[in-house]
């Protein structure tokens, strides 16, 4: 009599969506470079389209996939580890709106509109999800700032681009309030438990992303005011940089994986806010300064890029599903 074992199957899972965020993150980088005027529009054009082109294969495939995995979306929603992740699927879907607004302001605000509202209902139902889902602390990670944290803040950004600035300042207060609650959360976890299982150290990263991101819709709405508020989150990231630092032995015995996508949409982010101080402060050779910036991110997502497509040619990339 013959027997068959189930072979575990290759498959799309959530987290996979931080590569179409960090590509994201890049391009918004580039796009306020060319506001700017220090580089051209084009790249960061290409980068909006190439997002969007990834964004788009990585919806279908997990879309498809998730039916016919064991308990569905239910299940996939209720993941302690992975549902977090769910989150970038509107989140990414609003940077692309913003990027939109500039080339058809009409059409980006009510993409905007739709993927910010989705993000809205996602973040409420994951967060009452995790107050009925007795969670272990120690599966708690940073990803869980996605939702209300990063979701708010930029859908802030979106919302002030569109010129909508009472939204902006509504979603601005989620997302710094969710900071403060589930950051700290986050952060006790972090120091008073164990160790996260090395497939979970890469979103350490993540951390790093709040501050810029208030920051970034802090002088979006205020059309760059650099006041006091600005120099705290501008504190508050330099303080969250150097964490990182610390963090790069660890980070260096890491293997490669779809996790290390935690660190683009972060470091973007705060490439972008160091362009607008430096766009503020003018130092001698701005143009110089912003161009390091800019090349240093790009270079450091490229790397991710090449090494992911590297990865998958030699079929390391992709998750096993049981």
């Amino acid at each position: 009599m013959n027997t068959r074992t189930a072979q575990p199957q290759v498959g799309i899972t959530p987290n996979m969506f931080g590569i179409s965020y960090g590509l994201a993150g890049l391009a918004t980088c580039w796009g306020y470079a060319a506001m700017l005027g220090v580089a051209p529009g084009l790249v960061a054009d290409i980068l909006f389209i190439a997002t969007a082109v990834v964004w788009l294969v990585l919806v279908v495939g997990y879309v498809s996939q998730v039916p016919r995995r064991a308990g569905g979306w239910r299940a996939e929603l209720a993941d302690p580890v992975l549902a977090p992740f769910v989150s970038l699927i509107p989140i990414v879907g609003m940077l692309l709106a913003i990027g939109l607004m500039p080339h058809a302001l009409t059409a980006g605000r009510w993409l905007f509109a739709v993927f910010a509202a989705a993000t809205t209902i996602l973040a409420g139902w994951l967060t009452g999800q995790w107050i009925v889902g007795e969670l272990d602390l120690d599966r708690l990670h940073s990803g869980y700032v996605l939702p209300s944290v990063a979701g708010g803040l930029i859908a802030s950004i979106g919302a002030a681009r569109a010129g909508w600035t009472a939204v902006a300042h509504a979603f601005m207060g989620v997302g710094v309030v969710s900071w403060l609650i589930i950051g700290s959360v986050i952060m006790a976890r972090l120091m008073f438990r164990s160790r996260l299982p090395a497939p979970l150290l890469p979103t350490l990263a993540i951390e790093i992303a709040p501050p810029a991101l208030a920051g970034l819709a802090y002088l979006v709405i205020t059309h760059d005011r650099f006041d006091i508020v600005a120099l705290v989150f501008a504190g508050f990231t330099v303080q969250a940089l150097i964490v990182q630092l610390r963090l790069i032995p660890v980070y260096r015995r890491l293997a490669f994986g779809p996790g290390f996508w935690s660190f683009a949409f972060p470091y973007a982010a705060v490439a972008t806010f160091a362009l607008h101080w430096i766009n503020h402060g003018r130092p001698v050779g701005y143009a110089v300064w912003a161009w390091i910036v800019l090349l240093a991110i790009t270079a450091f997502i490229a790397v991710l890029a090449a090494k992911t497509t590297t990865a998958l040619a030699h079929r390391r990339f992709l998750p096993q599903l049981q």
